[in-house]
């Protein structure tokens, strides 16, 4: 038997060899790359989670910015005006007493003071006051015009704001150091400030107004004993207060000073019985001498309160009113100067009476995107204004003007005079004159 020769078997164990360290290193390569994977497959989850969360956020950030609440629009022939500077729903309104301001408080941490004179303009411009860490809820002028007071969400107080008048004719605005103390256990529902300038009153929810000085003092608390309050003012002529509740009357008090300014008492006046189910709102006319009111019976009614309360006389119930919306929803109510036109709001309408001959003669629906907040008549009583979102919106009070026409026409008929005669007739004209214009003379 012959062997192999010897350089053979070196070349055939070379190759095989050579081959096994190919092999050795192929599967030392594949099991590198396996583990480079491992490594690495968490970081590009990481990277994708990353970039799939940074674009569902910019989506969520898209539809955010979709989703906000765009400026409710409405149209009508008697809207004068529509005043839009707020980021934030509007909760009050007042009207300064000479006129010539409107304050307007908002939740976008801002009160705002428009020029009465501007409301027929294009450019409606209004000056800024920044409610500092807060919101006001409520806001009321002072009697001279030269600050404002309000009702502060968070802080559950009053804050003073002074007003001081520029060279360019705006207004610098700065908040007192103090705040008034907290004396209130329920929720706020109305402030005021008496034009006398005497006092101030704040109003909550449960049964307590409370009087204070101009230092911030508790001078009275007055228990209504109305179950729960829904409304309470100060009347013009600034000896009245009156509220309104869960009972179906409307209860005022007078505000007693003495001959050298100083506070005696709060002592019961009158109230107004009439109602059959609570009452939800109620107004007094420019000369504190007639009162209105609505209640849940579905009624309004209007009232002569010029009496001798001290002698025990009860206002007269001058006319009572349908009104089937209060019946179901709250309402807010506004009466003219003049007390001739009512208007009455529920949800997002509005309802003009006459109070005269107790017609409805205008209707405004769907006003404002939320419900209204707060509606007032102007000083002259020209306009009527109303909030509920984001703005203001100011009508034409046509049923004043045929108000005018109606009692100017009466008069003329029993006028003696030649001079009582022009003067009434000159009265008569500009009310049609305004009419006309307004496109709402009736042939």
């Amino acid at each position: 038997m012959e062997l192999p020769q010897m350089p053979e078997l070196v070349g055939l164990s070379l190759l095989v060899g050579l081959l096994a360290l190919v092999a050795t290193a192929a599967v030392a390569r594949g099991w590198l790359r396996a583990e480079e994977d491992k490594i690495s497959q968490p970081v590009c989850q990481k990277v994708n989670e990353a970039k799939n969360s940074g674009s569902k956020k910019q989506k969520q950030n898209q539809r955010i910015r979709k989703e906000k609440p765009q400026q409710h629009s409405f149209s009508h022939r008697l809207l004068a005006a529509a005043l839009k500077s707020h980021s934030g729903n509007i909760s009050c309104m007042d009207f300064s007493s000479n006129g010539k301001y409107l304050a307007t408080c908002a939740d976008d941490r801002t009160v705002r003071i428009w020029s009465t004179k501007d409301f027929l303009q294009r450019e409606h411009r209004s000056m800024r006051a920044n409610v500092e860490l807060d919101h006001a809820t409520l806001v009321r002028f002072s009697p001279d015009c030269r600050a404002f007071i309000v009702w502060l969400a968070n802080g559950d107080t009053l804050r003073v704001f002074k007003m001081a008048k520029r060279e360019d004719g705006g207004f610098t605005f700065t908040a007192t150091p103090q705040d008034f103390p907290k004396k209130h256990k329920a929720s706020i529902i109305n402030i005021g400030i008496a034009d006398t300038g005497k006092f101030i009153m704040t109003a909550s929810s449960d049964t307590t107004i409370l009087i204070w000085n101009l230092k911030g003092q508790v001078l009275s608390t007055i228990n209504t004993n109305q179950m729960n309050n829904t409304y309470a003012v100060i009347s013009p002529c600034s000896r009245f207060v009156g509220s309104c509740g869960f009972t179906p009357d409307v209860k005022v008090w007078e505000v007693c000073f003495g001959k050298k300014g100083e506070f005696q008492e709060v002592q019961r006046a009158f109230e107004l019985k009439g109602h059959s189910a609570s009452v939800h709102s109620f107004a007094f006319s420019n000369d504190s001498r007639r009162m209105a009111s609505v209640s849940k019976d579905g009624t309004w009614k209007l009232w002569d309160t010029d009496v001798e309360y001290k002698k025990q006389q009860d206002p007269y119930l001058l006319r009572t009113g349908r009104f089937e919306e209060a019946s179901s929803m709250p309402c807010r109510l506004a009466l003219s100067p003049d007390t001739h036109v009512l208007a009455l709001a529920t949800g997002t309408s509005i309802h003009l009476f006459n109070t005269r001959r107790g017609e409805k003669e205008e209707c405004f629906e769907c006003v404002h995107g939320e419900c209204i907040a707060d509606l007032t008549f102007d000083t002259t009583g020209r306009f009527l204004a109303s909030c509920g979102d984001r703005a203001v919106r100011l009508f034409h009070n046509t049923p004043g003007h045929r108000a005018v026409v109606e009692e100017m026409q009466g008069l003329l008929k029993r006028a003696s005079s030649e001079s009582t005669r022009q003067r009434l007739q000159q009265q008569l004209a500009q009310a049609q004159e305004a009419l006309k214009n307004l496109g709402a003379l009736k042939k």
